[in-house]
């Protein structure tokens, strides 16, 4: 799920392409080129940064910056100098320098990393060898004993092309099948973050075990046509709706026995899906939310920064200033005078500042940034949808599912308020299930904290994948 901040420290994650360039001495730029890793310290967290320069000509080279963690990759340096054994890195998209010192060997640089006002020890260390990626051992490598077909089809209703995965079960069928539906944020058909594939591994295990999977790029990423930016779940709804249609007109699929997995977000639209087609076998709801999205930033926040081991009167006032910003965003119709009011909010902890030491921060595009998105369709309906009276409407069978250290959509009081609701319908065939030390990728972890995601191997317990594949093998007859 998608959270508000607080102009807190905090690394944006953007994914973008080639950094920019910058002049300076030929000897540096031999100094310098090369892969740049280092792990600071942060409140709550050790995040690894990871510097790639490239020497691009005499004098001239580019940078990028990763940060594993957060599944920022490719950030552009916007400037890099090197002198008299000085060396800085100059992130400007997310405001951050780091500036250090060349050891004699040229093999480390000691050093401090600088953003919003923070200055953090950071150590980088030259690789001598390649980066290896991380290991993911669940991932699936082909051959595969299942046939695997690219698709598309379109969504008539939003004049979009989308474009996906379909893996089909060995045998002549016809077979059950079901559709991934994910989490917020643009997806691919993988669900690819944090370096894993959730619905790569998910997909496969299904297949495996008798299910047709069909996983498709979300609108406007990867092959699917779309403005992913201008949608909002209700799009998604349909998007999915759309790909029940196309899997309907499969002659390798049952009709009657195709259902949803939403992971995350796509834990609303399954049941939004499931309330308006009848089409809609079954539904699988994996860490899906039993709150509105207000409720869930008011507790992500809160549950982060406990663990970060920040101070309850820091996080009631980080809270009152969500507060504030929610409130300005369901009452304030001209997005202007939203857009300015927020801007107040956030800058008020700040106001004793001279205008020298507010530019130093250079707070403005964080804050330009958390406004675009709270004042987005999406966000503003995301904010305001409440899933219980959908859920008291879906009849079809349904698995509800969270890790009991699921920090962004924790299982109280999500799990809880998604059994009273289907219970509250008359649904005569739910199941709920917490599955103990899982987070909200359903990954094994040791604090549930975002952070770790990047770190653990795993990318889906075995367990959970077991829970999934038992219920929908019993719901098929399989």
């Amino acid at each position: 799920m998608k959270k508000t901040f607080v102009i807190t420290f905090a690394l944006l994650t953007f994914t973008v392409l080639a950094g920019l360039f910058s002049a300076g001495s030929a000897a540096a730029a031999e100094d310098v080129a090369g892969s740049w890793s280092g792990v600071m310290d942060v409140p709550g967290a050790k995040l690894e940064m990871i510097f790639h320069i490239v020497s691009e000509a005499e004098g001239v080279w580019s940078g990028t910056l990763d940060v594993p963690a957060q599944g920022a990759q490719g950030i552009p340096v916007s400037e890099i100098k090197v002198a008299d054994g000085e060396v800085v890195f100059d992130v400007s998209l997310i405001a951050g320098v780091y500036t250090g010192i060349l050891s004699p060997d040229g093999l480390s640089i000691e050093g401090v990393w600088e953003q919003s006002g923070m200055k953090i020890p950071l150590t980088l260390e030259k690789a001598l060898a390649e980066l290896a990626g991380p290991n993911r051992p669940q991932e699936p490598k082909p051959p595969y004993p299942y046939v695997e077909l690219e698709v598309g089809y379109p969504n008539a209703e939003a004049g979009i092309e989308l474009a996906g995965t379909l893996t089909l079960p060995e045998g002549e069928g016809p077979f059950p099948a079901v559709l991934l539906i994910s989490g917020s944020g643009p997806q691919d058909r993988n669900e690819e973050l944090m370096g894993h594939k959730p619905f790569l591994v998910l997909a496969d295990y299904l297949t495996r075990r008798g299910i047709a999977v069909l996983r498709v790029d979300d609108r406007g990423v990867g092959e699917s046509t779309g403005d992913f930016a201008a949608a909002t779940t209700l799009d998604f709804t349909s998007d999915v709706l759309a790909g029940v249609e196309f899997l309907k007109q499969r002659p390798e699929i049952d009709p009657a026995l195709i259902g949803l997995i939403g992971h995350s977000e796509g834990g609303l639209v399954a049941p939004l899906a499931a309330r308006e087609s009848s089409d809609v076998a079954f539904i699988v709801l994996m860490a899906g939310p039993g709150v509105n999205g207000e409720e869930i930033a008011y507790l992500q926040a809160e549950m982060l920064l406990q663990a970060a081991g920040v101070p309850q009167e820091v996080i009631d006032q980080e809270k009152a200033v969500q507060e504030a910003l929610f409130t300005i965003a369901k009452t304030e119709q001209d997005p202007e005078q939203a857009a300015e009011e927020m801007r107040a909010v956030l800058l008020a902890p700040y106001a004793e500042l001279s205008e020298e030491e507010l530019a130093a921060l250079d707070l403005e595009s964080a804050v330009a940034v958390q406004i675009q998105q709270i004042l987005s369709p999406w966000y503003k309906f995301f904010m305001a949808h409440d899933p219980l009276p959908v859920l008291r409407e879906v009849k079809c069978p349904v698995l509800a599912i969270n890790g009991s250290k699921d920090m962004q959509v924790p299982t109280d009081p999500n799990l809880v308020l998604i059994e009273e609701a289907l219970k509250e319908g008359g649904n005569e065939n739910y199941t709920v299930v917490e599955l103990p030390g899982l987070n909200h990728l359903f990954q094994t972890a040791q604090t549930g904290l975002p952070d770790e995601y990047y770190y653990i191997e795993e990318t889906m317990s075995p367990a959970a994948l077991e829970v999934i594949g038992d219920w929908l093998v019993e719901i098929t007859g399989l």
